[in-house]
């Protein structure tokens, strides 16, 4: 999605956000904007306010760019292995802020790149994240004659999987006794499940894959909710109470539809959920961020190489 550069950007950003009727419809299309504009101004402030605390930016495009480098020198370094003369070339695009995605592939093109494969960094396909960014590409790249394609999931790819299991079990280590697991996803309006937006199931897919590798305890929970309409539940505010008149007192939170460090995990579960669960009598500790781990850079390495190769590239 992107993220404010700066706390003058939040409200820009949050403008092209709350606009896209892909990602949450606001009344008649006519009315979007409008009331995009009350529910940004009656929650502006705590935002910004929420930014500050954790350096007055998201750090989403710093880490994506360090993402997209390392990806890069590890797609390079395999082109002996794959017979290819060609360089790849890594871009990083966003959807609601700089670097937008028309900037990327103007880039790409400018370049000279003849193929261009557009690889979302959401693992679990939805309509209103991953289709709404495979929409804009699709839309920008039909003005220029190159071949191109599009990841769109890879929710349970191995080394994926790998990766989170590899992030828990260090997770897990940081207690004296086996906590709960509270695997955490970016919330969705509930309608597009009910229409048949495969996210849920993917989400669940991944757990899958992960508790075969893991013996856990777990839950599943939902964080980042906003707007006026119905979203997926349990939300996590709602397990957090749940979990403590259960008795919990250990809890390893892992942000599974997350692979960065954002908003999300550096304010709302870092300090508002671990805050929460304190209050609760909860230890409250979460799963590192994917980032940069090798691993992780591994998986997206054997996507873009897959991929490659089955649109006939490689």
């Amino acid at each position: 999605m992107g993220g404010p550069d700066s706390l003058d950007a939040v409200k820009p950003f949050l403008q092209n956000l709350f606009s896209d009727r892909d990602i949450i419809r606001l009344g008649p299309s006519f009315l979007q904007k409008p009331i995009a504009s009350l529910i940004i101004n009656k929650r502006l402030k705590s935002v910004m306010e929420a930014y500050s605390l954790i350096g007055g930016k998201s750090p989403l495009a710093d880490i994506t760019a360090a993402q997209a480098k390392a990806l890069e020198e590890s797609l390079n370094s395999s082109l002996i292995t794959h017979h290819s003369s060609l360089p790849f070339k890594v871009y990083v695009g966003m959807r609601y802020w700089h670097p937008f995605i028309e900037s990327a592939v103007d880039h790409a093109i400018k370049d000279g790149a003849e193929r261009i494969l557009g690889l979302s960094l959401y693992p679990h396909y939805s309509i209103a994240t991953t289709g709404s960014s495979v929409k804009k590409f699709e839309e920008i790249i039909k003005k220029y004659h190159v071949d191109h394609s599009c990841v769109t999931s890879w929710f349970n790819h191995p080394l994926y999987i790998s990766a989170l299991v590899e992030k828990i079990q260090h997770g897990l280590r940081a207690f004296d006794k086996k906590p709960v697991v509270l695997f955490s996803a970016h919330s969705l309006p509930k309608k597009f499940i009910d229409k048949g937006d495969p996210y849920v199931n993917e989400i669940n897919g991944t757990i899958q894959a992960i508790t075969k590798k893991l013996d856990i305890e777990w839950r599943l929970s939902y964080q980042s909710k906003t707007g006026p309409v119905k979203w997926l539940e349990p939300t996590t505010e709602h397990m957090l109470h749940e979990l403590a008149e259960e008795g919990v007192k250990d809890l390893l939170v892992v942000p599974i539809s997350f692979v960065s460090d954002h908003i999300e995990t550096l304010y709302e579960i870092d300090m508002l959920y671990k805050d929460m669960a304190q209050d609760l009598g909860i230890n409250l500790k979460r799963v590192r961020s994917l980032n940069t781990s090798p691993k992780f850079i591994e998986a997206l390495k054997d996507i873009v190489i897959t991929n490659a190769k089955n649109e006939g590239w490689l």
